[in-house]
């Protein structure tokens, strides 16, 4: 059912009528592009084509399908109803392209692997996954790309990525998630506050100060206001910011406390903070690496997938 939905997709994309063009697949591309980024000016700045050629390519488009894909704005574009049918199956013919090709030079040694990690891992987990990969695979690429779960998730899902790793839980349906691991989310605070003295730390404790966290779209800030909630109290933070390491920063000068995964806590050689391990239940998070079960596999991607295990 899968390829005979496909094999269609291709045949309303491309079929030829007396005297008309088929649909080619750069104008399927552009197409997604300008779909994408609801611009024409972004588009082409991704696609690295002129905007007077993207317009006539988008315009020849229109004109091989009878009706117009984009409705335009003043600033931007959205798509007609003509375009959200073409956008699914423009995605679904590229797909199977792409997956036919990759099948066809899978050699289990070369070619691309795309990684995807949210912020608060990518750059304490990954990098020595990176190292052992390389030393054992010298002929493949890893192409990483770090960004929040839920631009993670659409990558995955539309096949921008191969892999994503992330923290449970992942709000999709129709991916595959295999849990690595779990950590525990440490409590930071600077060398002189009066919680850094006390031989156990409970959550309760911690009431009375204000958190830095990262910003709302970022995890990690779900997972310790959740746990804090758990435990019948609201964590208020009175600064918010985009990168962990600030949220450090931040400790050290005193403006407040914190949660930091373990991970990040394990390459932190600074004397200007400290960790603690709260007594009793611990906060944890669960870090999870996510993929699309309708995508092609190759033995590459897979082998990427086992050391992620082994790490």
């Amino acid at each position: 059912m899968h390829s005979f939905s496909m094999i269609h997709a291709c045949d309303a994309l491309t079929a030829r009528e007396e005297g008309s063009t088929p649909v080619d697949l750069d104008q399927l591309r552009y197409f997604l592009g300008v779909a994408a980024r609801q611009s024409f000016t972004r588009a082409a700045e991704d696609l690295t084509i002129s905007q007077p050629a993207l317009s006539r390519s988008i315009q020849r488009l229109e004109e091989e399908l009878g009706q117009p894909v984009f409705e335009r704005k003043t600033r931007s574009v959205s798509l007609t109803d003509a375009g959200v049918l073409l956008q699914a199956r423009a995605q679904q013919v590229l797909a199977i392209l792409e997956d036919t090709k990759a099948e066809i030079t899978d050699d289990g040694q070369s070619g691309r692997v795309r990684v995807g990690a949210i912020p608060t891992i990518a750059p304490y987990f990954l990098p020595e996954v990176l190292r052992e990969f390389a030393a054992e695979f010298p002929q493949a690429t890893v192409v990483v790309q770090e960004h929040t779960t839920d631009a993670l998730i659409r990558s995955c899902t539309q096949g921008e990525i191969d892999l994503a790793i992330l923290a449970l839980p992942v709000p999709a349906k129709y991916l595959e998630v295999e849990p690595l691991f779990e950590e525990e989310l440490l409590l930071v605070l600077p060398p002189e506050h009066p919680l850094a003295a006390k031989e156990k730390i409970r959550i309760a404790d911690v009431q009375p100060y204000p958190f830095v966290l990262l910003e709302e779209a970022h995890c990690l800030t779900d997972h310790i206001v959740s746990f804090c909630r758990q435990r019948s109290f609201q964590p208020v933070a009175v600064e918010r910011t985009s990168q962990l390491a600030m949220v450090q920063e931040l400790v050290s000068l005193s403006h407040g406390v914190s949660m930091i995964p373990a991970m990040a806590r394990q390459r932190d050689q600074s004397d200007r903070r400290v960790y603690r391990s709260f007594a009793g239940r611990k906060p944890i998070r669960t870090v999870a690496v996510v993929w699309n079960p309708y995508r092609f596999q190759s033995r590459l991607i897979q082998a990427f997938r086992d050391r992620l295990r082994q790490n």
